[in-house]
């Protein structure tokens, strides 16, 4: 195995110039989501890329998914290279959508810019720079070792970023994630080159609606402020929920630090009137607000329960009920994604560790992700529990300005993927 490893290094290390231009390739096509723009393009540009390297391709809409419409359809890709004998199944899956530019960029978001050794542009870190280390470390592997066992996946999946329903949740509930099928996930999310993901904590979301009586804003005594009554959710959550679980900790290895405990974040909060269009010019009308919405994003650890943290919003809303005059409120629940963590020991862990070792002359960090990845789905509606995070990229990078991913870094990565690759399906 070591003259293996090293031609797949060295291999690697000379196909560098292939591995950025792939990257600003995939940065140039702009899959924002929302709305889910261009995905039906970067597919067909990976299909027919790995198309051309021996894969079998299979394009995959998502139909009925949440977000698939004909304007917006959800497209994925599915890419399979078979090997001349028997054996597992070695499946790399990357999202190829990316969030929202946002302000204070100093690049183009798309222009896929190089400088000082990193490769900028939106998505650049999260995850087209792993999506392209992961196609190098396939392509280097199949023409390196074509006499391999098993077979190897390359999935480009749509939606991640507003939950993978309409990505990997659905090739996973049509099978193509079954154990029987595929053995071992990696998924390249940008948790820095040096670690390895296990898993991630769980969230719930929820929209809390507190209700009121409108009333003529000078007589507000003959109405009933839904405000008013949000302000006392709110306070409740600060006096009481907020300090409990800022106590609770976590034996996942959860980065970074702040994340080990309980969180909670007020995602968005909405009272009376609606926004006045940017045109309006007048004032607002003199109304008693009678509904105020908000939408919280609690992410909890292995150690509780999607029971526990329902029932304790719950129960604090109840409490208010009893306790405050008018009080009334209407709690549902918009989403639920259960903690995933795969064992240290699993193949596919030891596996890409000592590639580590051998990549970079260390032992890796386990860690696990603040938030969910699709490794949810893969986990609980494929059951398949061989699966981690790997990839290049630093994690803090993500969703910011000037996003850029380093090329030694994904160099290293593609190093460490492909020989994976050849211990899970090489034999002597």
């Amino acid at each position: 195995m070591t003259a293996i490893t090293n031609r797949l290094k060295d291999e690697l290390t000379a196909r560098r110039d292939d591995l950025i231009a792939l990257t600003q390739a995939l940065i140039r096509i702009p899959t924002l989501n929302p709305p889910g723009a261009n995905y039906r393009e970067i597919c067909e540009f990976l299909g027919q890329r790995l198309e051309k390297r021996g894969f079998d391709i299979q394009m995959i809409r998502a139909t009925g998914a949440p977000g698939d419409s004909d304007r917006y359809p959800r497209w994925n890709v599915m890419a399979r290279r078979e090997g001349r004998h028997t054996g597992p199944c070695v499946h790399f899956n990357s999202h190829t959508d990316v969030v929202e530019v946002g302000q204070g960029w100093t690049v183009d978001p798309f222009g896929g810019e190089v400088k000082e050794g990193r490769i900028y542009g939106r998505g650049a870190c999260d995850m087209k720079g792993g999506l392209a280390a992961a196609i190098l470390a396939a392509e280097v592997f199949v023409d390196l070792c074509p006499d391999f066992h098993g077979a190897v996946e390359i999935s480009g999946t749509a939606d991640e970023e507003s939950g993978g329903y309409g990505g990997v949740a659905y090739l996973a509930e049509q099978g193509f994630f079954a154990p029987d099928r595929v053995q071992h996930v990696i998924i390249p999310e940008p948790l820095n080159k040096d670690r390895i993901c296990l898993g991630h904590r769980g969230a719930w979301w929820a929209e809390i609606e507190t209700r009121g009586e409108i009333a003529h804003g000078a007589m507000p005594f003959l109405g009933d402020c839904a405000v008013r009554h949000m302000g006392a959710v709110i306070d409740a959550f600060e006096s009481r929920l907020y300090p409990a679980m800022a106590q609770r900790r976590t034996d996942m290895p959860v980065v970074p630090e702040g994340a080990r405990q309980s969180t909670m974040n007020i995602n968005s909060i909405h009272g009376g009137e609606p926004e006045p269009p940017d045109d309006y010019t007048g004032l607002p009308a003199y109304c008693v607000p009678d509904s105020c919405r908000v939408v919280i994003d609690r992410r909890y650890l292995a150690e509780e329960t999607h029971a526990g943290v329902a029932g304790e919003v719950r129960a604090l809303l109840d409490d208010l009920k009893a306790t405050r005059a008018r009080f009334d409120y209407r709690l549902q629940e918009i989403n639920h994604v259960a903690p995933s963590m795969t064992d240290r020991e699993a193949p596919v862990v030891t596996t890409v560790a000592q590639a580590i070792r051998e990549v970079m002359g260390k032992a890796p960090e386990y860690v696990a992700s603040p938030g969910t990845y699709d490794q949810k789905h893969i986990d609980r509606i494929g059951r398949l529990k061989n699966c981690i995070a790997y990839g290049p990229g630093v994690l803090e990078l993500a969703h910011k300005p000037d996003e850029w991913v380093g090329i030694d870094d994904m160099v290293q990565s593609a190093q460490v993927m492909a020989l994976s690759l050849a211990t899970l399906l090489l034999t002597d």
